[in-house]
């Protein structure tokens, strides 16, 4: 990877997004130690402008931003860094600096829970207990909840509806991470199918 630290006097601007949920978090700027720094631990850290310092972000509060992928732009000056951030973003305690958190996105959050609980079962945990079943258990579920939202949509009560679709949703996320799959190999799929 060539970043282009010229560019910027020898920072980077670097969008900081949520993996799970594609949620921009926040914007901070890198020079090449906070982007060494960066690489060789796994947590994002800047070079704050303010301070006149390199500054991992969580370093006073403990919310840190665990990297999973690191890209680079088309002109080699801007980064985008997929993270895992361990609590809220911003210094107002808000999931990022451009507002509240999004309801886009949260089916791969779910997802990740669940997947979560499937490789660390707790006992009080339902998809936990679910899994354990096995699979035939975790397919009669999706089977079930498909059967109700039929017949809450021939009704018209829109929550009885809502919750049973999202019932539906939950099941098959786990039946998805029971099969060994997520929700990205469906989507690839379907867009294989997009004309």
């Amino acid at each position: 990877m060539q970043i282009d630290f010229k560019k910027g006097n020898g920072l980077v601007p670097v969008i900081i997004q949520n993996e799970a949920t594609l949620q921009v978090l926040m914007l901070g700027y890198m020079n090449e130690a906070a982007f060494a720094k960066t690489q060789k631990e796994g947590r994002v850290t800047f070079f704050s402008r303010s301070k006149n310092r390199l500054w991992t972000k969580g370093e006073s509060s403990g919310n840190y931003l665990e990297v999973k992928d690191i890209q680079l732009d088309c002109d080699q000056d801007t980064l985008l860094i997929k993270v895992q951030p361990k609590g809220p973003t911003c210094h107002t305690g808000t999931t990022s600096c451009f507002g509240e958190e999004s309801t886009k996105g949260f089916v791969y959050q779910l997802e990740a829970t669940i997947s979560h609980r499937f490789e660390n079962p707790t006992a009080e945990s339902y998809t936990s207990k679910l899994f354990q079943k096995g699979i035939n258990k975790v397919a009669q579920k999706v089977g079930e909840e498909a059967v109700e939202l039929v017949i809450e949509a021939k009704d018209d009560n829109a929550d009885l509806f809502k919750n049973e679709a999202a019932d539906l949703l939950y099941h098959y996320l786990i039946l998805l991470r029971a099969k060994g799959f997520s929700l990205e190999d469906i989507e690839a799929v379907l867009q294989s199918r997009r004309k």
